[in-house]
């Protein structure tokens, strides 16, 4: 086998698992919630079904306001969140705070996603292996992307004071999620935290 095939192949089954082994990727992938009732059992109602699985679900804890007036997001490949992502990947910050976008690893940037800030925003874009810093002025949402990884979803979300945009973000985020492979759900769980 060619000695390049070797070294690539690795790599590219830690990007179609995303770090799980094969076996757990596969479990992961066929697993299917179900509730089962046996004949003579009492399965309850549709209402109570649905009853308990709301109380199954786990609640999402709310991002604070960061203290300080400048605030430190490391570009990672792989941290607490998974891999290809910005740590923390949801802060929360005040008008006029500044944003150091630390390149921690290497082939990650930062810069801003059109139609994904608040109106009047100034976008940003960061050169690859670079810290960049950003001062935000404009108050709302902004969703910022690592050019060359936003297909894997390393994306992240820093709120300025009030989130005046969250309509429109929420709007935009179907198209975002169209450009990703994996982690498609990274975008809503993010959004949920603010």
């Amino acid at each position: 086998m060619n000695k390049k095939l070797l070294l690539i192949l690795p790599l590219f089954f830690l990007i179609l698992f995303n770090g799980k082994k094969y076996e757990e990727a596969v479990i992961d992938r066929l697993s299917v919630p179900v509730n089962l009732c046996l004949e003579g059992q009492d399965c309850g109602s549709a209402a109570q079904a649905s009853q308990s699985m709301v109380s199954d679900t786990v609640a999402v804890e709310k991002v604070q306001l960061s203290e300080g007036s400048e605030h430190t997001i490391k570009m990672l490949n792989s941290g607490d969140g998974g891999q290809m992502i910005f740590e923390p990947a949801v802060i929360k910050v005040s008008k006029g705070d500044t944003i150091h976008f630390k390149a921690v690893d290497m082939s990650h940037n930062s810069a801003s996603i059109d139609g994904m800030l608040p109106s009047g925003a100034s976008p940003w874009t960061g050169q690859m292996n670079m810290d960049i810093s950003v001062t935000l002025d404009t108050e709302g949402v902004y969703v910022y992307q690592c050019d060359p990884h936003v297909m894997m979803a390393m994306i992240g979300v820093i709120q300025v004071g009030e989130a005046t945009n969250m309509d429109d973000i929420k709007a935009a985020t179907n198209t975002l999620k169209s450009s990703f492979v994996m982690n498609a759900e990274r975008i809503d769980t993010y959004l949920s935290q603010l």
